[in-house]
């Protein structure tokens, strides 16, 4: 029988009676933490040694962190405003301070990207996994508690409960339970924003054994601001769009990466003159691909994506989502995005809401369990995923370093790339920013070799820099380095081809075709100029004042030493500052210095804001 709670150390205290006190606690992905039932877990172990709590999720939503003083004035009111009143994890923050107690161990099997490198407890604790592995670990270790947010509405007169956000790992588990296979207590905790998913995520009261619902528990979700779309992003993602297939199958990962290629899927299906001439711009004289499509989507295509990333309502507006697959339109396991996702998903018509069904991970992210139909539905699939470097052999590096720490995690990525491989005619795109700027100095992601690899080069396939496709499949040694030296930023190719030629993996004679030899910043933007590409193309939590912003603080974190001593001479001594700019330094609190500080952060700002 459902025990139903308002306060969260009752719900604590119940949940140790009755599994005992070696406690180990699933908390799903991302959004879906039972914030308040996870603390009060803490708190007890916190406070009594005799207890062990073993934690054990992935993506455990921080509120982001200023790393200088220019940025605390720009992200304070926008944490206040956008994050103010998420409860934070205690185990989090225990972690981060080096206070967690010994009786308590946090395993997460995929970090917020890069927030973790510098924590050692939390890099020892990391368990590397596929995400589909996650609920079979969760079994191994003995997991008797998942604590869950869940969505709630009444049907005639009794109370339902919705999954939603995540029903990935969840699902995968009560099937489990239900075969033998596990034992555990399900325990819910509502929230009011957290959108009704119909479907497999849509249970009955009694499939909780504890439910904490109380306005004192309630809160606002967790709701990342979309971040700006620049030139390289752009060009990479009009490269993608040149590989989905009319008729197919998409799964897009988040970051602005798979935003640019929602945009740009949309400029072909609405303009295909712009579409094919930005692409003839892009290409710069290089032949058109074999697989290379730029025609609207008649038949359109359909979603299967572990995450269901607000990109896809973008789709679905434009008329690209609506090839059905068993009645759904998209099929995914989990999802997090800005308020505005969250509140469409809640204000949306059923009949809609009912084709973009929630469901396991175990279904989205591999073929296993009715490999027949899966494989009928998943025709032309295109698995859009993004990375951190990629070898000249084809290997590509998603989640860590060669010293071994961990950046984010392997998540569904692999999946999604045997998947590729599995099915007749999908492909695994794994799309990459060809530089990267590093403690002011310019590095290439794409590199020789590197000492960790997550996609193996005997999987590479598809990667896509803002400079071009590298179509890697089947194809041999000489061929890879040939095809990833062309979507390399020029900067480096010269450095990179001598390393293939020293290892013998490519002629000595061999020279950079000409199309290739201008991979340039510069060449991006005149080919994107003519488009005139919105950075926030599906709207933004941010004011116009702190777009302005944004753009002048990233600059200055790109800045050398000696180019931010330049800039701060630039902006003491420059004119005086306009209108646009005033409101600018307004919103950071530097309209009047008090003080030579406030002086050089006034003067830095002025400077990243291109009014010295």
């Amino acid at each position: 029988m459902t025990v139903f709670h308002q306060d969260a150390d009752a719900l604590a205290e119940a949940v140790i009676r009755a599994v005992g006190p070696n406690i180990v606690l699933g908390l799903p992905l991302g959004l879906g933490k039972a914030n308040h039932i996870a603390n009060a877990l803490y708190a007890r172990a916190a406070a009594d040694r005799s207890i062990r709590l073993t934690i054990f999720t992935a993506l455990t939503l921080e509120k982001p962190k200023a790393a200088s003083e220019l940025e605390h004035r720009f992200l304070d009111p926008v944490i206040d405003r956008l994050f103010g009143a998420y409860p934070d994890f205690a185990y989090a923050r225990a972690l981060r301070a080096g206070t967690l107690p010994d009786n308590i161990e946090v395993n997460e099997f995929f970090f917020l990207a890069g927030r973790w490198l510098s924590v050692a407890r939390a890099q020892q604790s990391y368990i590397s996994a596929n995400y589909t592995h996650a609920p079979r670990y969760l079994i191994e270790r003995g997991v008797n508690v998942i604590a869950q947010l869940v969505a709630k509405r009444a049907v005639d007169g009794r109370p339902r409960y919705s999954l939603a956000c995540n029903t990935d790992i969840t699902l995968d588990l009560l099937a489990a339970q239900a075969a033998g296979r596990a034992k555990f207590l399900l325990a819910g905790q509502v929230n009011s924003e957290l959108p009704f998913m119909p479907g497999e995520a849509n249970l009955p009261a009694d499939a909780f054994d504890h439910v904490l619902d109380s306005p004192s528990t309630d809160f606002p979700l967790f709701a990342p601001p979309r971040e700006p779309i620049g030139p390289t992003e752009y060009a990479i993602g009009i490269h993608a769009a040149r590989l989905v297939a009319d008729g197919g199958t998409l799964q897009i990962g988040i970051g602005e990466e798979g935003d640019a290629a929602v945009r740009a899927l949309i400029l072909r299906h609405r303009d295909g003159d712009a579409f094919r001439s930005a692409v003839t711009r892009l290409a710069n004289g290089a032949p058109p691909l074999a697989i290379e499509q730029s025609g609207p989507f008649a038949q359109g295509l359909y979603g299967v994506s572990e995450m269901f990333v607000d990109g896809f309502l973008e789709l679905l507006d434009a008329g690209i989502l609506k090839r059905e697959a068993d009645g759904a339109l998209l099929h995914a396991a989990f999802f997090l995005g800005p308020k505005s996702f969250y509140k469409r998903l809640r204000d949306m018509p059923p009949e809609t809401l009912a084709k973009l069904r929630m469901t396991a991970v175990s279904f989205t992210n591999e073929l296993y369990g009715d490999q027949q139909a899966k494989t009928r539905a998943r025709v032309k699939a295109r698995f859009i995923n993004s990375a951190m470097m990629a070898t000249l052999l084809g290997a590509v590096v998603s989640d860590g370093l060669e010293d071994g720490r961990v950046v984010s995690g392997v998540g569904g990525q692999h999946n999604f790339v045997t998947q590729a491989f599995a099915l007749p005619d999908a492909r695994s795109i794994i799309t990459l920013k060809a530089t990267r700027r590093a403690r002011g100095t310019l590095q290439s992601n794409i590199r020789w070799s590197y000492g960790h690899t997550t996609i193996p080069r005997h999987e590479r396939d598809i990667i896509v820099s803002e400079y071009g496709v590298a179509d890697l499949r089947g194809k041999s040694d000489e061929a890879v380095v040939a095809q990833m030296l062309a979507i390399a930023d020029s900067r480096f190719q010269p450095d990179l081809l001598r390393a293939a030629r020293d290892a013998g993996k490519i002629a000595k004679t061999y020279e950079i075709p000409r199309p290739f030899r201008d991979n340039t910043p510069e060449r991006i933007e005149a080919a994107l100029a003519p488009l005139a590409l919105p950075p926030f193309p599906f709207g933004t939590d941010f004011t116009p004042v702190e777009q302005r912003l944004l753009f002048a603080l990233e600059a200055l974190k790109a800045a050398t030493p000696m180019q931010l001593a330049q800039r701060a001479l630039s902006g003491l001594f420059g004119k005086a500052p306009g209108a646009d700019d005033r409101a600018a330094l307004a919103r950071m609190g530097l309209e009047t210095p008090r003080n030579l500080p406030d002086r050089l952060y006034r003067a830095l700002l002025r400077s990243g804001l291109g009014d010295p």
